[in-house]
C-alpha cells in the first residue's frame, strides 16, 4: 500500500472494475448457454414429435394398404351379392349358383383375414347414421327404419371404407288436412267489382 499518493486505491479500483466486468460477462456467457441450452431442448422436443408422428404415419399405411384396393373391389363384391340373391330357374344356373357363391365366400374370407368386415343391416333395424348411408326414403308406420339395403358396407380394422347403403322408412304424410279459413278468391263476395 502506498501512502497519500492514491496509487494503490487505483489498481484496486481497476481490479475490482475488472472482476465487475468479468462477473457480467460471465451472466452473459451463462445467459446465452441457457438460451442455447433451451433451443437445444426445444428442436430436440420437435424433433422427437415429428419422428413419433411419421411412426404413427408408417403404422397407419401400413394397417390401412389395402383401402384403396377395395375400393376398387366393391362394385365386383355387390354385383357377386345381387346375383346371388336371386333364384335359379333351372338347375344348371342352380349348378352356377352354388359355384358364384363358394368364390364369393373364398373372397370374403381372404378379406376378412385382412381386417376386413361387412357392414349388412337387416330390414327392421333402426338407423345409424355411422354405419349407415340413406340413399332414399320411403313412407311408413314407423321412421328411421331401415326398409331396403341397397348395397353392404365395409369396415378395415377400425376405419369405415363404406357405409352400407339403405332405403330409410320415414311418417306417412297425414292426408286429412285442416282448413286454414282462407278461401280463393273467386268464392269471396266481397270482393271489389272496380
Amino acid at each position: 500500500m502506498k501512502n497519500e499518493s492514491g496509487e494503490a486505491p487505483k489498481k484496486e479500483q481497476k481490479a475490482s472494475s475488472r472482476e465487475d466486468k468479468l462477473r457480467e460477462q460471465l451472466a452473459e456467457a451463462n445467459a446465452e448457454a441457457a438460451k442455447w441450452k433451451n433451443s437445444y431442448y426445444m428442436a430436440y422436443a420437435d424433433l422427437d414429435n415429428l419422428r413419433k408422428g411419421l411412426e404413427k404415419d408408417h403404422r397407419d399405411a401400413i394397417k390401412y394398404r389395402a383401402e384403396g384396393f377395395l375400393a376398387n373391389l366393391f362394385p365386383a363384391l355387390d354385383s357377386f351379392y345381387i346375383a346371388l340373391q336371386a333364384t335359379p330357374s333351372s338347375p344348371e344356373a342352380k349348378n352356377y349358383q352354388v359355384g358364384f357363391t363358394f368364390i364369393y365366400n373364398q373372397i370374403t374370407s381372404v378379406l376378412a383375414e385382412e381386417g376386413v368386415s361387412q357392414i349388412l343391416p337387416k330390414e327392421g333395424d333402426k338407423f345409424d347414421p355411422s354405419d349407415m348411408h340413406a340413399v332414399d326414403t320411403v313412407e311408413a308406420e314407423a321412421e328411421g327404419l331401415v326398409a331396403k339395403v341397397v348395397a353392404k358396407g365395409y369396415r378395415l380394422k377400425d376405419r369405415m371404407v363404406r357405409p352400407a347403403m339403405v332405403i330409410v322408412t320415414k311418417r306417412k304424410a297425414d292426408e286429412k288436412k285442416e282448413p286454414s279459413g282462407d278461401k280463393p278468391l273467386s268464392d269471396n263476395k266481397e270482393v271489389n267489382k272496380a
